[in-house]
């Protein structure tokens, strides 16, 4: 038997030259719509020199973008720890055997992931401004953050309790057996292998959060949306002004996404060396006990 999945057959030469055709026919008519887009923004003088030419200057850079990158990378960093935090614990929580904890967790996890992310923020920075809570250059920043963090520690809790539920259950058992606790084996033998298993999600749901922030510009929060925004309408360039914001989102994303996903090669390579070592001593010690 080869080494090809049974769940997959490979293609013959036929289907493989429909494949190519069609693969091209594909590019042809993406090439063709990016051309037509191009046409007709080159047509409306949207690349005229005179609508880039601000974005050769720093004045632009320092006054509009810089900030709006500032606030993006603030709004989502802060918003990605606190939503990983508060994340596990709920999906630890609802994983709890203590039912009070399992079905507290349970609401929260369900009510915040029913809540659009946009009501929550301008919820949030209703309720500070009323309150006083923030000084007022950061209810925005506050805002955005406590919306982000709500909704996607309420998404990470599921996906920490679905990476739990998928490992076997002879785990846990065998950890029963030993005489550890509910926390120690959870702490020590499940939430460690399904962090594994979830990075991947993790990364995604990452992503997710840097974009968002974009929808802070509804609470006049300083992020790149708004700054695009504002340095259409100072220098009359809307669309240039777009498509260098989209390029800088672009650019982020993928950044962070190389940098989770490096993260993730090492710690999958980390876990590969110390598994055996740690199985020795219990096999080793078992014909003594």
């Amino acid at each position: 038997m080869t080494g090809s999945s049974v769940l997959f057959d490979a293609p013959g030469p036929r289907a493989r030259k429909i494949n190519m055709v069609l693969a091209v026919l594909t590019a042809l008519v993406f090439a063709a719509i990016l051309g037509w887009v191009a046409w007709k923004f080159a047509a409306a003088g949207q690349f005229d020199a005179a609508k880039w030419e601000p974005f050769f200057t720093a004045d632009l850079w320092t006054t509009y973008v810089l900030p709006g990158i500032e606030g993006t990378l603030t709004a989502a960093a802060v918003s990605i720890v606190l939503a990983l935090v508060l994340g596990c614990l709920l999906g630890i929580g609802r994983l709890s055997p203590v039912r009070a904890i399992s079905w507290g967790c349970g609401v929260f996890v369900e009510f915040f992931r029913a809540v659009p992310v946009l009501i929550m923020m301008l919820f949030s920075y209703a309720l500070f401004a009323m309150y006083g809570v923030f000084a007022s250059e950061y209810l925005a920043l506050a805002g955005v953050i406590t919306g982000l963090t709500l909704y996607n520690a309420a998404v990470i809790a599921e996906i920490v309790r679905t990476g739990v539920h998928a490992l076997p259950r002879g785990q846990a058992e065998a950890a029963s057996a030993l005489g550890m606790t509910w926390t120690q084996t959870m702490t020590s033998v499940q939430l460690p292998q399904a962090i594994t298993s979830m990075l991947p999600v993790l990364v995604s749901q990452m992503v997710v959060v840097l974009k968002d922030t974009a929808i802070g510009y509804q609470i006049t929060f300083v992020e790149m949306v708004r700054q695009a925004q504002s340095v259409g309408s100072a220098y009359s360039n809307y669309i240039p002004a777009l498509m260098v914001i989209a390029v800088l989102m672009i650019g982020l994303n993928f950044a962070l996404s190389s940098l989770a996903t490096r993260l993730e090669a090492r710690l999958r390579r980390s876990k590969k060396g110390p598994q055996p070592q740690a199985a020795r001593p219990i096999v080793q010690d078992g014909p003594g006990v």
